[in-house]
């Protein structure tokens, strides 16, 4: 029986988008089915690629040279789309590798449970932003795509605090502000399929940002360190660029994230 560990291994060195969606989708029922069945797959360890496989297609570009569309046009919101089944993607990766790199740090069960049910999630992210560009008469991989989703998973490869800090608290929270407008851009030009899609990953990323808020501050617990100042200076040490505002600070809360968190950023860094 393949430990956990080795399962989010096979998924981060599946390139092909769908079907790493289809077998982090697999893995991740297989895990709840054992759990619920009274006999829990072992975490394990392993020893997980610095990179996640990815597919030849899209091309990866440096941000700066991702062409940028207006997104009142059909054109722009395919790529609008597009941009968030890259993220997605990313995301799915992002969730297995905290746990086939950090599964030697002892957490609780609840630990792999909220990550491995976040993978899965994503997983149906990036299939419906898929569907809805297939509609749309395009595909994921169609346009180019940004070079540097992954720079954060890498610089934080070694410090688990450093990951919940930086991806989720940092990185998944900055999605929580930014997709009511794409909401918005769907429902001025009456597209329905993409609103729903987006109004289903909007409702469930607060509880990605909210597990990452829920593990950092047990991590600080067990360290008697105060949260907001590590979070602070993880921050600080590990996010390239500012924190811009506006904040959705009413989701950012429900998710476990008070404004002293990173409004002192804003201000600092911006």
């Amino acid at each position: 029986m393949k430990t956990l560990a080795e399962r989010a291994v096979e998924v981060l060195t599946t390139a092909d988008g769908r079907a790493k969606a289809a077998l982090s989708r697999q893995h991740a029922a297989e895990w709840f089915a054992a759990r619920e069945a009274g006999a829990p797959l072992t975490v394990g360890t392993a020893d997980p690629p610095l990179r996640p496989s990815r597919p030849a297609r899209p091309e990866l570009l440096p941000p700066r040279d991702v062409p940028r569309r207006r997104p009142g046009t059909a054109e722009g919101r395919i790529a609008l789309l597009h941009a968030v089944a890259h993220i997605e993607l990313n995301a799915v990766d992002l969730h297995w590798d905290i746990i086939a790199r950090f599964g030697h740090v002892p957490m609780p069960m609840g630990f792999y449970d909220d990550w491995v049910k976040a993978a899965d999630e994503e997983s149906k992210h990036f299939n419906l932003m898929c569907d809805c560009l297939e509609a749309m008469g395009s595909h994921y991989g169609a346009l180019a795509a940004h070079a540097g989703m992954w720079r954060a998973a890498e610089d934080t490869a070694s410090d688990l605090m450093g990951r919940l800090a930086v991806v989720p608290m940092v990185l998944e929270a900055r999605g929580l502000d930014v997709t009511p407008g794409m909401i918005d851009v769907f429902r001025k030009a009456g597209e329905t399929g993409a609103i729903a899609a987006l109004e289903t990953i909007y409702a469930e990323e607060v509880g990605h940002v909210a597990y990452g808020s829920k593990w950092f501050h047990f991590l600080c617990g067990r360290e008697n360190s105060d949260p907001k100042e590590v979070f602070h200076g993880l921050v600080r040490h590990y996010f390239h660029g500012a924190l811009k505002p506006p904040f959705n600070e009413e989701k950012r809360a429900e998710a476990g994230l008070p404004p002293d968190f990173y409004w002192p950023l804003a201000e600092e860094i911006g």
